[in-house]
């Protein structure tokens, strides 16, 4: 049976458990680089009553297939970190496919939450989702006070609404459904893709490609194509043709035999950056110690931006960035930088001071993490 549709108020308002170890846990996306994190830490805690579907398994897209998930299964934790992604050249591309594909995810997911009595949700946002001209850093209540960014607008628009689904969930029916709104993740079964990846996992992968290229190691050229093909062109494809694909996405070799890899925009726009298993640690940290009720003061006549940020608080230009990763990779070539390109939002960095009044910090920094990244790139990396 669903839940009861009346109205709660604060007078009335339950205190809810927290999850237990033997507790049947659906975490959506679980082969995804927030999903498999997730997974990965509560395995890790203990948890190991879980019930998991591959997209092909089930579309979350499939309003009806999704009930029956539901009604069939009766998890008592979600952890909705399924979602249609990509950096800034898919979004300038697929720009209906983000709003609409992530709406009925979120749409779909909660709804049947709801329906089928799920003790405690996790909704996994995107700190894309505050104003181009945000107070630096951004803070929860910033959240629709001015325009948002041109380039990400559908993805934003949607994991707003996902997270003003949980909100009025919650308070019209009772729910226990808590948004949070990671900045930029990275970290183990990244997207490498070069179309459709983020700005981190691209550049380690230009880098890589940048510094074969010049060593004039075609082995390992071909096996990377072969893990990850580009636009179908993998690593049996002829010299000729594999340098062509490349020279497209920027990475080609120059006249005095250095590689060369161009980068979108100017270099300028600070980024902060958090390793997909510390955003992890932060989601089932929230899952475990924190409810609903506990992220507005009683009493509160409106109750709104109760979702919660997570982030480190340090930020770096995408230019300090690049020469990292070029230290990190051991890519000695030449950096061009496309200012014909779009920027994106010149900064984005993450106030996320609720979370550590909360009791949690991050553990890892980012030159750690991108080692560990690309060692995981080399090691381990399989085509998505």
């Amino acid at each position: 049976m669903p839940r009861s549709k009346k109205k709660t108020t604060d007078g009335d308002r339950s205190t809810f458990n927290n999850m237990n170890k033997d507790a049947k846990i659906f975490v959506a996306g679980h082969r995804g680089l927030v999903g498999s994190a997730i997974l990965k830490n509560l395995r890790q805690k203990g948890y190991s009553n879980f019930v998991l579907r591959t997209h092909r398994e089930l579309d979350l897209t499939d309003q009806a297939a999704v009930r029956a998930f539901f009604e069939a299964e009766r998890p008592e934790y979600v952890f909705l970190a399924a979602a249609f992604v990509g950096g800034i050249m898919a979004n300038s591309i697929y720009r209906a496919d983000f709003i609409w594909r992530n709406l009925q995810i979120e749409c779909n997911v909660i709804e049947s939450a709801w329906h089928t009595g799920v003790k405690k949700l996790c909704f996994l946002g995107s700190t894309c989702i505050y104003p181009r001209e945000a107070p630096q850093p951004m803070p929860e209540d910033c959240l629709l006070t001015s325009p948002l960014e041109y380039t990400n607008e559908p993805y934003a628009l949607a994991k707003i609404a996902g997270l003003k689904m949980c909100e009025s969930f919650n308070l019209q029916y009772g729910t226990n459904f808590i948004a949070v709104m990671p900045t930029n993740l990275y970290g183990p079964n990244d997207n490498f893709d070069l179309t459709t990846s983020h700005v981190l996992p691209a550049l380690i992968r230009k880098h890589h490609l940048g510094k074969c290229l010049q060593a004039g190691d075609w082995a390992a050229l071909r096996e990377d194509l072969n893990r990850y093909p580009i636009e179908g062109v993998d690593g049996s494809a002829d010299r000729e043709t594999i340098l062509g694909m490349l020279q497209k996405y920027g990475i080609s070799m120059t006249a005095d035999g250095k590689a060369r890899i161009e980068v979108w925009g100017t270099g300028a726009p600070l980024r902060e950056f958090l390793w997909s298993e510390d955003m992890a640690d932060a989601c089932v940290f929230v899952m475990e110690h924190v409810d609903f009720k506990d992220l507005y003061p009683s009493g509160s006549r409106e109750i709104r931006n109760c979702h919660i940020n997570i982030g480190t608080g340090k930020e770096l230009s995408i230019r300090q960035l690049v020469e990292m990763i070029g230290r990190i990779v051991g890519f000695d070539g030449r950096v061009v930088w496309n200012a014909q390109k779009p920027d994106g939002t010149l900064r984005k960095l993450t106030d996320s001071s609720k979370l550590h009044q909360l009791g949690w910090h991050h553990q890892v920094d980012l030159d750690e993490g991108i080692a560990r990244l690309y060692d995981w790139y080399l090691h381990f990396g399989s085509q998505r």
